[in-house]
């Protein structure tokens, strides 16, 4: 079994800033997506960024320019450094990897518990 869990959520004023974190624990070989949805209330999950570990990324439109993806390889975490926050960033933020147990496993996604992001207006 695999474990996601987020941490650095909270409040904040718009304009400020906020860095979430996930660490990625259990059977792991080997991730190759790691990244970062959302969820705010009424709405859908919605994509927020993805990188890949060989460092690739995509974000969506709504947060290019104003969020960071990366990731730690070797320590098996992601991180979300949003800039220039907006009361429309408010949102339940979820870690997702794509892991694979051993060698020749097939990748399996999995999702933390999430993390509560509120930005003030």
């Amino acid at each position: 079994q695999v474990q996601l869990v987020e941490s650095g959520g909270g409040l904040v004023q718009a304009g400020g800033s906020l860095r979430l974190s996930c660490a990625a624990s259990g059977s792991i070989f080997s991730i190759n997506v790691m990244g970062w949805y959302r969820q705010a209330p009424g709405k859908q999950r919605e994509l927020v960024a993805t990188i890949t570990n060989g460092g690739t990324t995509n974000y969506a439109d709504s947060v290019k320019g104003r969020f960071t993806i990366s990731r730690d390889n070797a320590m098996k975490m992601v991180y979300l450094q949003m800039n220039s926050l907006k009361s429309e960033d408010t949102a339940v933020y979820y870690c997702n990897a794509n892991t694979a147990r051993r060698r020749y496993s097939d990748y399996v996604q999995y999702w933390g518990q999430g993390t509560l992001v509120t930005v003030s207006s």
